[in-house]
């Protein structure tokens, strides 16, 4: 298995507000130690932009690169997203990065609200999708997932359902937000797994999720609340997730993330670094 981090695990969010970032010198430090050897990019600075100087640094922590998340909006025909894509796209080919992740943003702050989407708008977000990850392939990558995630453009069961069915790009299975949104993660993944090109593995408390869907709980308030678990603390069936994937010859990364938002620097050995290495243990258990 390719296991890699997330600086999200540690708290490091491009949300506005989301709590105390920590240093990355220990988020890094603390990956290190933790044997993880490959690591997703984070937020907008918080590794260098240049792969000149990104590089060495995670170098001294025995970590590559392999991607990052790129939020971007999709849907709206005042705004052409494909010029700044493909110089988002050029510059993880000259780095090396194998992996773009993209949500489909809604234009607004954060995840607690979006807009809803007409048929045109739908049309619209499909066909750029084809048209990102077709132009990126035909360059010789980055890999182009699509990332569901709630407070997206493509956050419910239904809607997971219509980029399978209305477009061809591969996804992101990032198990925690499908199980929010409604959808059965490792129903998609026995159901799909062609499609499966990213994982980013979470475990979340269905009672939690079930009360965000019925709009009784913000996402933001949610993750404070720990709806995200260390894997086997949850209600995601990761097991059969993992076999069924393997059975199918996935040969992807598999991202260890648990969103959590912090208040202040927890005591050295403590905080998402417990978690972090209670996912990995039950990781390689089910492996």
């Amino acid at each position: 298995m390719r296991i890699a981090g997330a600086p999200i695990s540690w708290g490091v969010c491009e949300v506005p507000g989301w709590g105390h970032q920590l240093d990355r010198e220990r988020v890094l430090g603390e990956m290190r130690s933790l044997g993880l050897s490959a690591t997703e990019l984070g937020p907008d600075g918080f590794l260098p932009e240049p792969a000149e100087e990104r590089d060495p640094l995670l170098a001294r922590y025995g970590l590559q690169a392999i991607g990052g998340f790129v939020p971007v909006v999709l849907h709206d025909p005042g705004f052409d997203p494909l010029p700044g894509l493909r110089q988002r796209l050029a510059a993880f080919r000259e780095q090396n990065l194998e992996v773009m992740v993209l949500a489909a943003a809604t234009g607004l702050d954060g995840y607690d609200e979006r807009p809803r989407l007409d048929a045109a708008g739908w049309d619209l977000l499909l066909g750029r999708l084809d048209r990102i990850a077709a132009e990126a392939a035909e360059a010789g990558g980055p890999l182009v997932t699509l990332h569901p995630h709630v407070g997206t453009m493509v956050e419910t069961a239904a809607e997971v359902r219509r980029v399978l069915d209305g477009c061809a790009v591969p996804l992101c299975l990032d198990t925690g937000p499908l199980l929010i949104g409604g959808a059965d993660p490792a129903e998609i993944a026995a159901a799909h797994p062609g499609r499966v090109a990213h994982v980013h593995l979470k475990d979340a408390d269905a009672a939690l999720a079930e009360r965000v869907r019925a709009g009784r709980l913000t996402y933001t308030e949610a993750v404070r609340q720990g709806v995200y678990r260390p894997l086997g603390q949850g209600d995601v069936d990761i097991p059969r997730i993992v076999a069924g994937l393997g059975s199918a010859g996935y040969r992807g990364w598999y991202v260890m993330e648990q969103d959590v938002m912090l208040d202040a620097d927890p005591p050295p050995g403590e905080g998402p670094i417990r978690d972090v290495a209670a996912s990995l243990a039950y990781l390689r258990s089910v492996a």
